[in-house]
């Protein structure tokens, strides 16, 4: 029997405060990010512990906010791992860019938040770090390994298109004025050459 499930204000007020709190962590950084800033950027009163309803700590919101950015991460990987190989190695490279430049958009805040806080609290965020890093990397570097590359043709490929990518998106400067689609073509042409060797 299906029943439908109706958000109750409760769920989107911890929905509200985890959007709020990765937001402020990532552009401020989780120490420099008050509770009661959290409550205020999610409509709540200010200082009043309306956080505290829904999380026994401020650390308990960064990692359930993290552990939900993953997730989401984590299926889309699944959904994309569910499609088989295109059979033509510039195509499947050229969706690997354009996936790249759309993972870093989507995941900004978290991004942002792992570079930030991943010294401050190993802890907590090194496995974090390493499914972001590691799950890409492994992914890329069997797309390479089909095609006769190596792992470390792959981590110079994908830090090369990472590095870029991270340069515009996260601190708003591009290494050069391109447009994104030519930096795509470029790339997925240098990747090509240093396969074929």
């Amino acid at each position: 029997m299906f029943t439908e499930t109706v958000p109750t204000a409760s769920s989107s007020t911890k929905e509200r405060l985890l959007d709020e709190a990765m937001r402020l962590f990532g552009e401020r950084g989780y120490d420099a990010t008050p509770v009661a800033e959290i409550e205020r950027s999610a409509g709540l009163t200010p200082g009043a512990g309306g956080l505290f309803h829904h999380f026994r700590t401020k650390e308990e919101v960064l990692v359930v906010g993290i552990n939900r950015q993953l997730a989401r991460l984590e299926a889309v990987r699944q959904i994309r791992g569910a499609v088989p190989p295109l059979g033509n190695l510039r195509a499947e490279l050229t969706l690997v860019a354009r996936y790249v430049f759309l993972e870093l958009e989507e995941e900004q805040e978290l991004l942002r938040v792992l570079i930030s806080e991943s010294r401050q609290r190993p802890h907590l965020l090194a496995g974090a770090v390493d499914q972001v890093v590691r799950g890409t990397f492994n992914e890329f570097a069997s797309l390479l390994g089909r095609s006769g590359g190596t792992e470390v043709g792959a981590a110079l490929a994908l830090g090369s298109l990472v590095a870029f990518a991270s340069a515009e998106l996260l601190l708003g400067q591009p290494p050069v004025d391109a447009d994104r689609e030519e930096v795509i073509a470029t790339w997925v042409e240098m990747v090509m050459r240093l396969i074929e060797g």
